[in-house]
């Protein structure tokens, strides 16, 4: 089994900062792509931030600049770093992962549960 947990989330004031962990643990042989979604409330989920195994990154238009994704290959762990929050980054932020759990097994995503992250303005 494989379980991804977020944690750093909570209330920053707008221009302020957060930064968000995500571990992965359980049955992991390899990971492929680690990354960062969010879900405002009557929105679809949407990308934030995805960065490959290489430490290839790309981000949303909207955080460009202003959020950064990292990763510890060896802990299994991406980071997010929000800096600049504005209001409308609110929105519950899900861990994604693309894991292969053996040598004979295909990637597969898995996510988190999701941590709550509100800018007041």
């Amino acid at each position: 089994q494989v379980q991804l947990v977020e944690s750093g989330g909570g209330l920053a004031e707008s221009g302020g900062s957060l930064r968000l962990s995500c571990a992965a643990s359980g049955s992991i042989f390899s990971i492929n792509t680690m990354g960062w979604y969010r879900q405002a409330p009557g929105n679809e989920r949407e990308l934030v931030a995805i960065i490959s195994d290489a430490g290839n990154t790309n981000y949303a238009a909207a955080v460009k600049g202003r959020f950064s994704i990292s990763r510890d290959i060896a802990k299994n762990t991406v980071y997010l770093q929000m800096n600049s929050l504005k209001p409308e980054d609110t929105a519950i932020y899900y861990c994604n992962a693309n894991i292969r759990r053996s040598l004979m097994s295909r990637y597969a995503d898995y996510w988190g549960r999701g941590t709550q992250v509100t800018v007041s303005s």
